[in-house]
């Protein structure tokens, strides 16, 4: 699929705006809310109650699932629907036969994918981290924990208090193969009385089908792709404004990164989202060197456990915070909830 495909409905012109519904409205006015980004995944392997448990303790007011389907129509938590970086699938032979390739959204991908698997198998696998060179403390916890359904993590979240951030994960790819995210992932919502939560997508004609069906708010995600450069300009804004409630960016939308990887002058991005009445949240914020601006990085560089060492984590969402975002996905929700709840002042 193209991104022309995945923008489709997105129409950079000046339109009368048609107000998303009040109830719809979590502007929060006070302090950025804190995102779970797949639970604690800093602490534990992503997108496991075991990582959403972490999340909650450490203070997230959202746990962010992402979305795919199984075979037999039930959502899972899962970053793609090819497992095989994320599990145990490879260990088990009873599954060889079903490592294939797809082309999901125009990217050829090859492994075993949750469409091909009923959620009884799936519930048979066990969960790892997926990125072990960088996070080695967390494979402690491989094989641990199962793959969480959609309905665990929300009962999860309503025994603990905190707030829902579902993402459809290649919703007009599910759509292709008959197994629609929307409908069950606003039955369980409506089944919960959920009405702390926020419904993400990187595709704009998913979300408009979605403001037609709920009064919960909507985010419009965008990359640094080329394909949404119209998206963050006045007008473009101003025609997400009329289906969604926020947008969720990269980080590098509100602060570039020059050649060099240092950071550049902020964007004026907020503050056109904020005439919009759009909330802005970013992502990902993150603990490890590799994963933060050069600016923010700390240590020895010739270091062999430098890419992974931890940085100045919490002077960077500091200085986002200050730039007035309203929500921040972080991989480590202690480091973002100890930086938005004090002074600002001291957010430098």
């Amino acid at each position: 699929m193209t991104m022309r495909r995945l923008l489709a409905g997105v129409t950079v012109a000046v339109v009368l705006i048609q107000p998303v519904p009040a109830e719809a409205d979590h502007r929060r006015g006070g302090d950025p809310v804190v995102i779970g980004h797949r639970g604690a995944s800093a602490h534990r392997p992503e997108h496991t109650l075991l990582s959403y448990e972490a999340a909650i303790a450490l203070g997230a007011d959202y746990i962010e699932p992402d979305l795919v389907s199984t075979k037999d129509h039930v959502l899972v938590a899962r970053h793609e629907p090819e497992i095989s970086g994320t599990t145990d699938v490879a260990a088990h032979p009873e599954f060889a036969d079903r490592r294939t390739t797809k082309t999901i959204d125009g990217v050829p991908m090859t492994g075993w994918f949750t469409e091909d698997f009923t959620l009884a198998e799936l519930k048979t696998l066990r969960a790892k981290e997926r990125i072990p060179d960088l996070r080695p403390d967390n494979t402690a916890f491989d094989g641990l924990a199962e793959i969480p359904t959609f309905e665990e993590v929300v009962q999860l979240a309503q025994r603990s208090g905190v707030g829902v951030y579902p993402e459809t994960k290649h919703p007009s790819y599910f759509d292709s193969v008959g197994l629609s995210l929307e409908e069950p992932l606003l039955e369980i919502l409506e089944r919960y009385h959920v009405r702390k939560a926020f419904i993400q997508s990187f595709e704009a004609a998913n979300l408009r089908e979605l403001r037609s069906k709920t009064r919960l708010p909507l985010i419009q995600l965008m990359t640094t792709a080329p394909a949404y450069d119209p998206m963050v300009t006045p007008e473009g804004l101003r025609e997400v404004a009329t289906y969604a409630n926020g947008i969720g960016v990269d980080t590098r939308r509100v602060v570039p990164v020059g050649p060099d990887g240092r950071l550049l002058p902020p964007t004026t991005l907020i503050a056109d989202a904020h005439r919009r009445r759009l909330d802005v949240h970013v992502w990902t914020v993150r603990n490890e060197n590799a994963q933060l601006p050069l600016d923010y990085r700390r240590g020895n560089p010739a270091s062999p456990v430098y890419g992974r060492a931890t940085g100045d984590v919490m002077g960077w969402l500091g200085r986002l915070v200050e730039l007035g975002i309203d929500g921040a996905f972080c991989d480590d929700p202690g480091m973002g909830r100890a930086v938005v709840t004090r002074p600002p002042s001291s957010a430098a």
